[in-house]
């Protein structure tokens, strides 16, 4: 049987009929109308490839069902395929993706502490932050930052963005971004 998440935005699940043997969760809510598969192989001079992102963060995470229900709940991700005897479910929103597996002794270099992922942010980039906003608010989830306008020169210009940070149940910071474009660089 899939992973299933807790009730919430996408508590429409419904078993995708697509083959008989396994069913997979798939959401019907506005957050969650993406089509969602796992990014397609491309084989090239006899290299096995997969298209999309070259970096996918893979997260330890403490409780599946916790976690499933923020990243999709509250954040919009759905689950692309999971593997439920590992406890493992890989997530997208669009063309972000994200893996989350439940602690399991494995590739843990040392001590998990919460919270996790001390010394690094996952930005991730939308393009409007405001109704991720509204399902947090909702959910009287806690921000670690407020959303505010932040521009970062890279070379001879400025890009803007709005932003955010929040943690996840087991304390992954996420910074959600949306474009505000271009300008010359400040003299400041």
């Amino acid at each position: 049987m899939p992973l299933q998440h807790s009730v919430g935005l996408c508590a429409a699940m419904v078993s995708s009929g697509e083959d008989n043997q396994t069913e997979r969760p798939r959401c019907r809510s506005l957050w969650c109308q993406i089509r969602s598969l796992a990014p397609p192989l491309i084989v090239e001079a006899g290299r096995r490839e997969t298209a999309g992102p070259a970096v996918v963060p893979e997260l330890a995470v403490s409780d599946i069902q916790a976690s499933l229900s923020f990243w999709c709940d509250l954040l919009g991700f759905e689950v692309s395929y999971d593997r439920p005897e590992a406890r493992f479910a890989y997530l997208v929103r669009g063309p972000l993706q994200a893996m989350l597996c439940e602690r399991n002794g494995r590739r843990e270099p040392s001590e998990m502490q919460h919270p996790f992922g001390r010394g690094i942010n996952l930005q991730m980039t939308v393009g409007d932050i405001d109704p991720i906003l509204k399902a947090l608010h909702a959910a009287d989830w806690p921000l670690y930052e407020q959303p505010g306008s932040a521009w970062y020169r890279v070379g001879d210009q400025e890009l803007g963005q709005r932003e955010f940070l929040v943690q996840d149940p087991d304390g992954y910071l996420i910074r959600f971004a949306e474009d505000l474009g271009t300008r010359p660089p400040s003299r400041s």
